[in-house]
């Protein structure tokens, strides 16, 4: 698809933090239920809408979320699958669950940017799910988020490298 280097080196970022998201949730709040498989994979490919609107790559903009959705579901991924590309910037849409807003934190989070609807959402879900005061996850989420942002610069510095 012609992806141009940096937008490669932002979705493998995004990858690795939704997978340390998912261990840590699969681990710490065992009764959220969520797709591990599917998340990473929306982690890998929510931006993938930019090989078309390159000009979003150092401009804000969300036209590359319904291309990407719609550049997946012509290609054969399973809409279940394709659709992150096009949740990823809209979390409060009615078609989001948990697995759509692990992809939205993590692709906040890597940069350490921090969010607080698009946390509160998750939050919320953990809390439902396992069963536990609102405040218990959100300190639990809370930690674990810092933990990643602590790393950003490194991850900046790596995306950085790559020209656009």
């Amino acid at each position: 698809m012609d992806a141009p280097a940096r937008l490669g080196a932002h979705l493998r970022l995004v990858y690795d933090v939704a997978c340390e998201l998912t261990g840590w949730l699969a681990a710490v709040y065992p009764a959220v239920v969520f797709d591990r498989e599917a998340v990473l994979f929306g982690a890998a490919t929510h931006d993938i809408g930019k090989v078309l609107h390159r000009e979003e790559l150092s401009r804000p903009g969300s036209r590359h979320e319904a291309a990407g959705e719609a550049l997946l579901l012509e290609r054969g991924v399973p809409a279940r699958l394709a659709r992150f590309a096009g949740t990823h910037g809209s979390w409060t849409a009615d078609r989001i669950g948990v697995d759509d807003l692990l992809v939205s934190v993590a692709d906040k989070v890597w940069k350490a940017k921090r969010v607080e609807e698009l946390e509160s959402l998750l939050v919320q879900r953990i809390a439902g799910a396992a069963r536990v005061p609102g405040w218990e996850a959100f300190v639990a989420l809370d930690d674990c988020l810092q933990g990643v942002a602590d790393d950003a610069d490194e991850r900046l510095a790596f995306q950085n490298a790559f020209g656009v």
